[in-house]
């Protein structure tokens, strides 16, 4: 699975993108970032607040409880605003 971070997620997990292999028991956008969680202090801090969080799978925007899989691409990001 390809996940993507952009804006302070990006700098607070230190990658614009990484490739992983996915749990079996992860199933949901929510269980992901659950399970990003436990990577790491950054990968902590980063998904802290899931409120502040946004997400595309397969550049389609998506809920916390979207089904994932083996070979989506997640992306990863803060809410965004216009100007």
């Amino acid at each position: 699975m390809k996940i993507l971070y952009f804006a302070w997620l990006r700098q607070r997990v230190g990658a614009g993108e990484e490739t992983v292999d996915l749990p079996e028991d992860v199933r949901n956008v929510a269980g992901l970032i659950d399970w990003l969680k436990t990577r790491g202090p950054k990968y902590e801090e980063a998904f802290r607040d899931t409120s502040a969080i946004r997400v595309a799978v397969n550049q389609e925007f998506a809920n916390l409880d979207a089904a994932i899989a083996t070979g989506d691409e997640i992306a990863l990001f803060p809410p965004m605003t216009g100007g």
